[in-house]
């Protein structure tokens, strides 16, 4: 598809009045329609486009974001899935087997307890306030906010229960709340990373001791590539692994040989088990954290590329879809339609992934490709069930039609993520430049 230069400037326009109107006394809500509560990982993402809109309330939006979530954080450090007002009907909480609106006095601020726990709310939460002093350079806050963000770091780190460095996550507890990922999950651990590398930069801006968080950082780094990279880039040091992690030689001796390599990351290793599909979210992660090199970086885009996964737009979540009698399904993915074979977390496209897709191509260095899918996404993010630019949650992989709520804010927030990273040639933030180098 042609560049559109208008095209973009419109839905840019269109997608700030959205996420703007999405701001609440607590934050920004994750939707016009539905998801009527401030979600820690929603938020944190688009809190990555209210800093570049053009009305100061954007900035101010993502502030009350950050305080909400620190406000009702645990007394473990956990970040809840999300904060809402009682007695508000949601449809979307139905969606996750809830009622249709929370119990307790309306007007009165609950926590989220329909879904399993979301490991991704620490960590989106470190991020979202690592951004946030990027961009504004607002010392105080992050002064402030600095014992909060050490009480999420310390319960992140519980999270690997066996102390192998990458996290061990439960089903069904992160983005992907509906989905049977599990272990030493990409998404999540791709995550940490960045959480060890943004606290070790924070600590620096801070005056304090950063070392260690840069040598956890590296360490991530090393097991994210080793455990979950198969190929000739990682190449296997048996020594080194059976010295580090005697666990591991099980499964990764296996992966070895029936696999041999792959052209991406796989999406976890678990206890003797492993997955053999491709995580687009996860992947792009990668590459915008640079836990991907360049050779890395290319082999995954020309993989989205090749299978086709950025059509009929950008871009489908995960390839090949998990069917029914596969080792992965699960019963509960019939709930209410929403992960069947190319639906929701089962190979639906979703506009805030887009986002990250384009965001990945100008972090390769990849900018043709990523005007080409800039112009695609802005075009999906057009096509409403009810209005144009609607800006959809997800579409369906095959027919591309939208499927989910309209109004939605990380489509809206990561569209504008996407055309700012193509207009100025660069990703705000994680750059080589700013300390993100591609390869860590």
């Amino acid at each position: 598809m042609q560049f559109d230069r208008d095209l973009i400037q419109t839905g840019r326009a269109y997608a700030e009045r959205l996420l703007i109107a999405n701001g609440g006394d607590l934050g920004l809500l994750g939707s016009s329609r539905a998801y009527r509560q401030v979600w820690a990982r929603d938020s944190m993402i688009c809190g990555m486009a209210l800093l570049l809109c053009g009305d100061p309330e954007g900035a101010a939006i993502h502030r009350r974001s950050l305080e909400t979530l620190r406000r009702y954080q645990s007394e473990l450090g956990r970040i809840p899935h999300n904060v809402g007002y009682a007695r508000v009907a949601d449809p979307a909480l139905v969606a996750h087997g809830g009622q249709h609106a929370p119990d307790g006095v309306a007007g009165t601020p609950v926590t989220d307890t329909a879904h399993a726990g979301c490991v991704d709310n620490n960590l989106w939460y470190i991020i979202g306030h690592y951004f946030n002093y990027r961009m504004t350079g607002d010392r105080a806050l992050l002064e402030t906010a600095w014992p909060s963000l050490e009480k999420a770091l310390l319960w992140l780190r519980y999270q690997d229960s066996n102390e192998c460095g990458l996290l061990e996550v439960h089903e069904a507890m992160d983005w992907a709340d509906l989905f049977s990922n599990r272990y030493n999950v990409l998404y999540d651990n791709a995550l940490y990373y960045a959480v060890w590398r943004a606290m070790g930069q924070m600590a620096e801006a801070l005056g304090r001791p950063s070392a260690a968080y840069f040598d956890a950082a590296a360490d991530v780094y090393k097991k994210i590539n080793v455990v979950l990279w198969v190929g000739p880039e990682e190449p296997k040091d048996w020594d080194w692994i059976a010295g580090e992690r005697r666990e591991w030689i099980y499964t990764l001796r296996r992966i070895d040989t029936e696999l041999v390599e792959r052209p991406f990351y796989l999406p976890y290793v678990a206890f003797r088990d492993y997955a053999d599909r491709f995580d687009t979210l996860a992947n792009l992660l990668a590459i915008l954290f640079g836990v991907a090199d360049q050779t890395k970086a290319d082999k995954i885009l020309d993989y989205i590329h090749g299978c086709g996964l950025n059509e009929p737009y950008p871009v489908q979540s995960v390839y090949p879809v998990i069917r029914e009698g596969e080792r992965d399904w699960r019963d509960y993915y019939r709930v209410r339609n929403l992960n069947l074979p190319h639906h929701y977390h089962n190979g639906g496209i979703w506009p805030f992934i887009g986002g990250f897709y384009v965001a990945a191509l100008v972090r390769a260095g990849r900018q043709a490709e990523a005007e080409a899918q800039l112009a695609r996404l802005a075009e999906m993010n057009r096509t409403g069930r009810w209005k144009t630019w609607e800006f959809n949650e997800w579409f369906h992989g095959v027919s591309g039609k939208p499927m989910g709520f309209p109004g939605q804010s990380w489509s809206a927030a990561m569209y504008i993520f996407a055309c700012d990273a193509v207009e100025r040639g660069r990703v705000r933030v994680f750059d080589s430049a700013d300390g993100w180098p591609l390869g860590g």
